[in-house]
């Protein structure tokens, strides 16, 4: 069985580029001399190839090299952190975000399957911690990322301190090893309540994904805060998906309740955030969001991981689609009306997502 630690700081460190990402995206943007709308493109290309390699790289990978395979992502995905903040046009940016996109897909489906796998054979939660300290990264990052920019630190060296830390969590998964599928899993055909479930997810990762990269471009471009202050947006966000997670991995309560009452949450906080007049209203509505959408991950990768690695690349790939269309949907709708507006949008994708979770039978 692999062990907790390299684990668990796998997901600290991938949520720590994705807060400093999140943070130093105005600055990106800029940079690439690229619209809203046309950054919410280039974000696209996230999607476009870490789906691929989630179904058809990260899965075998798993099987075949078992918890080796967290080290293979945390290498790859350091040596891609450092591309996006080099951009300097809106090619280099798409390349530079669909080799970011690739790196995460594979590290993400190894750190679950192993999560997955934990849970599995000791019978006990342990993806509501991960993934708390995930969202612990990204307060770090987030915050630690506004922080230097605001102090004149540039986003690439914002980056490379995200490559190195990836590199030091690489060689300590590299001190474990072993399968992270039990041999009878492998080579099953999914489940198509995995598919439905990984569906659901894909519509609550679309929220979380649209307020956790647009946040801070929410507060600079639209409230006019400082870059202290826009960095918070995706922090204050990060935290409280940490607070909710953590709640997760002591309560009783069903994953369907879980998930049923994140969602109308999560409702609330969007809508809080697309009227806010004023930052510190539009924080407390990130915050809510996130306390909202900070189950839906634990609860719908705990599902495929118990079954197989495939089921986990499955369910996996089908939730980050709606992860990573999250921001270029925000962009795209923020082109064509107002960021305003596209809060609003994540506030209908979220009720919906609460209604249709309340039939869905997650065992």
């Amino acid at each position: 069985m692999p062990r907790k630690g390299p684990v668990l700081a796998a997901f600290l460190a991938l949520g720590l580029f994705w807060g400093s990402w999140a943070a130093v995206l105005p600055s990106v943007q800029r940079g690439a001399h690229v619209s809203k709308g046309t950054l919410g493109l280039a974000l696209l290309f996230v999607t476009l190839a870490a789906i691929p390699t989630m179904l058809f790289v990260a899965g075998p990978l798993v099987e075949r090299f078992g918890v080796r395979a967290m080290t293979i992502g945390c290498f790859a995905f350091a040596a891609a952190t450092t591309l996006p903040g080099l951009a300097d046009s809106l090619p280099a940016l798409i390349l530079a975000l669909a080799v970011t996109g690739a790196a995460t897909g594979a590290l993400d489906v190894a750190m679950n399957a192993a999560a997955g796998r934990i849970e599995s054979v000791s019978g006990r939660r342990l993806m509501p911690l991960a993934h708390g300290l995930y969202s612990v990264g990204v307060l770090i990052g987030a915050v630690s990322a506004g922080l230097a920019r605001n102090s004149g630190v540039h986003r690439e060296d914002i980056l490379l301190g995200v490559s190195v830390a990836l590199v030091v969590v690489g060689f300590w998964t590299a001190t474990d090893s072993g399968p992270v599928s039990p041999p009878e899993a492998r080579g099953l055909r999914i489940a198509h309540a995995l598919i439905l479930i990984g569906l659901v997810g894909a519509a609550a990762f679309v929220v979380e994904g649209g307020i956790e990269s647009w946040s801070a471009l929410f507060l600079e471009r639209q409230l006019h805060a400082d870059p202290a202050i826009s960095g918070l947006g995706p922090g204050f966000f990060g935290g409280s998906m940490a607070t909710g997670r953590f709640f997760a991995q002591a309560t009783r309560v069903s994953d369907r309740t879980l998930l049923v009452g994140g969602g109308l949450v999560a409702t609330i906080g969007c809508a809080v955030a697309a009227l806010a007049p004023d930052p510190a209203v539009a924080l407390a509505g990130f915050a809510v969001g996130g306390l909202g959408v900070s189950l839906n991950a634990p609860i719908v990768f705990g599902a495929g991981g118990r079954h197989s690695a495939a089921g986990t690349a499955t369910v996996t790939t089908l939730g980050y689609a709606g992860l990573l269309v999250g921001p270029p949907l925000v962009g795209g709708v923020a082109q064509a009306s107002s960021l305003r507006i596209s809060f609003v949008v994540l506030a209908c994708v979220a009720a919906a997502t609460a209604a249709v979770a309340a039939r869905l039978r997650l065992r």
